[in-house]
């Protein structure tokens, strides 16, 4: 009998699923060269040519019934696949090696392919070199009808199972059927990847950048993955697939109960309130967060309008995006961050010069500030839709007063201009900063007097704070939110926001760990903003636990030295007030 493997990879989505193994998208097509005549040589073109055509057809089937079942942002991610199709550069590349080598179309497309990932393999910004998944994904497609052969299809599958994958096309995830696809885990990807954030809104355990997954899980192979713990386990011992039975049904009842919280508040019994909303990235996203029971949303990822797309977003586009969310979320507020491109996120159509270091370079709000030509055309869509319901604005990456005032001068140009053609928008509407940047939360007491108030994204403070680059696999391990440098930044930031009077926010990761939550909820953080699945755990949480209990506990974490006692103790204490929020690690 096989032994148990234990794979630690990044939590994407939490739940506990069992199930057999199905290995997905292992297509490495070895295509044999085969000469041909003069003669042949059209013939070759014209199927290469039949073989683009139907492969655009696919895709825009597939981009017709992802539009109709979740909406255009999740459809327009497939116009970077209509893009590989229409670039000329590639065709012409095919087209002239089968009249100068005299071989076959696909061994020929199949050689050129190649030659475009290698290219697209040695770039070093983290967003184009993402568009191998794309080139791949389309490239595959070609050949497949180019040879006549055809394809896995997730959502044709009868049985349910266990998805493994080395990366997973946004055309795979975005048409899985959850009633197949129990969980899915993949080689690669981080928490914010398209397969992640796909996974969130189908509700399903997923966990991604385990590396060697594909090679370590075998078709049928029963496999058990953790989406809380990220932790996927391999052919389990009796006693290991024993206890996660348990756990899975714990999750489900859990998740029933949670949600019977929905209408109630996030209040703690010796009556400390907190607002308890929710992050998003698209507009589809409104139902879950809805259903979950979060009271707003604490940040609203506006760069996905700029990417996977050919063009730059309209100002009515984007108007009409903001002003639906408004809407759907009354009476309830939300929170828009401004165009945060930049670091791991890049779209080509900006032209955006190649950053050594993309993470310390020009992104966020420095983007906006050296291009005020495109932000304007936000910050006027986002004024506009202020007149519709409780929208507040928040900037990205504040590094110190010099950029809070800088983009509040443009923006009052914009309030301006609105008022000169006579068009409504919210007078009164909050404008906050992000605090992430070591140099903000330094100098907290500063911004909070010209900030309405403050929101502290854990994730690249962490990294910053720590000179951790949070996408580098290698060092993964330092990135740690129980660090006592990241709780004693967080403090500073609390303390000199309510010294000011402003509320103090929190949208990163950090948010959704219940054991760091309840030290958050010590040091007087006013808003939790998470993922919508987990806004019922946090609530269960605070309901439970005394803000005087929470204030102690965060008072003797601060006094501790290293992150293992941070997240003994922090857990130790979980384990007192709400042990069902451990997870299977507790």
């Amino acid at each position: 009998m096989n032994s148990e493997i234990i794979l630690k990879g990044i939590p994407a989505s939490p739940g506990v699923a069992i199930g057999p193994a199905f290995l997905f998208g292992r297509e490495d097509f070895v295509v044999s060269p085969r000469g041909i005549t003069e003669s042949e040589v059209s013939t070759e073109i014209v199927r290469f040519e039949e073989s683009l055509i139907k492969t655009r057809h696919e895709i825009i089937e597939i981009q017709k019934k992802i539009e109709e079942q979740m909406g255009t942002e999740h459809a327009e991610i497939f116009d970077a696949h209509l893009l590989v199709l229409e670039d000329r550069m590639l065709i012409e590349d095919v087209i002239t090696h089968v009249k100068k080598d005299k071989l076959c179309v696909e061994y020929i497309f199949s050689e050129v392919l190649k030659k475009y990932v290698n290219v697209f393999s040695r770039i070093e910004d983290e967003y184009l070199r993402e568009r191998i998944t794309d080139i791949n994904d389309v490239g595959k497609r070609i050949l497949r009808n180019l040879l006549g052969e055809k394809r896995q299809v997730v959502s044709s599958m009868q049985d349910q199972f266990i998805l493994i994958a080395h990366d997973l096309a946004p055309s795979d995830t975005a048409t899985m059927h959850k009633k197949n696809v129990i969980a899915f885990i993949t080689d690669i990807g981080s928490r914010t990847s398209h397969t992640a954030i796909m996974a969130k809104s189908l509700e399903i355990p997923s966990v991604v950048g385990l590396e060697t997954a594909t090679l370590k899980v075998k078709d049928g192979d029963i496999v058990i993955v953790d989406g809380r713990g990220g932790l996927v386990i391999v052919n389990p011992a009796k006693e290991t697939l024993s206890k996660y039975k348990s756990e899975r049904q714990k999750f489900v009842s859990q998740k029933d109960r949670f949600l019977s919280l929905k209408d109630l508040p996030a209040e703690t019994p010796d009556g400390r309130k907190v607002d308890l909303v929710a992050n998003i990235e698209l507009p589809e996203e409104i139902p879950s967060i809805i259903d979950h029971g979060a009271f707003g949303i604490g940040l609203y990822r506006t760069e996905y309008f700029y990417m996977n797309r050919v063009d730059l977003p309209t100002e009515e586009e984007q108007y009409e995006a903001y002003k639906h969310v408004a809407e759907a979320m009354l009476p309830h507020s939300v929170v828009v961050r401004t165009l945060d491109l930049g670091g791991d996120k890049f779209v080509s159509k900006l032209q955006v010069p190649k950053d050594m270091n993309p993470f310390l370079g020009w992104r966020a709000i420095r983007f906006c500030l050296a291009r005020p030509d495109i932000f304007k055309v936000q910050l006027r869509a986002i004024l506009k839709a202020s007149a519709h319901g409780k929208l507040k604005l928040m900037y990205p990456m504040i590094s110190g007063i010099e950029e809070l005032r800088q983009a509040n001068v443009i923006l009052d140009e914009v309030r301006k201009e609105l008022k000169k053609d006579k068009i409504a928008f919210d007078e009164k509407m909050e404008i906050g900063a992000m605090i992430e940047v070591p140099s903000a939360a330094l100098t907290a007491d500063i911004l909070a007097k010209e900030a309405d108030f403050f929101s502290i994204g854990t994730n690249d403070l962490i990294q910053y704070a720590l000179a951790i680059d949070r996408t580098n696999e290698k060092i993964a391990y330092l990135y740690e939110p129980a660090h006592p440098a990241v709780l004693k930044l967080i403090k500073n930031i609390i303390d000199a926001g309510h010294a000011a009077k402003i509320w103090v926010g929190m949208c990163g990761e950090m948010t959704e760990e219940p054991a760091l939550a309840l030290i958050l909820l010590g040091l007087g953080l006013d808003e939790f903003s998470a993922s919508s699945v987990t806004v019922p755990q946090l609530k269960q949480l605070f309901r439970n636990t005394s803000y005087k209990k929470a204030q102690e506990i965060a008072k003797k974490a601060l006094s501790l030295s290293t992150v293992k006692e941070v997240v003994d103790y922090s857990r130790g204490e979980l384990r007192k007030i709400a042990p069902e929020l451990l997870g299977s690690e507790g």
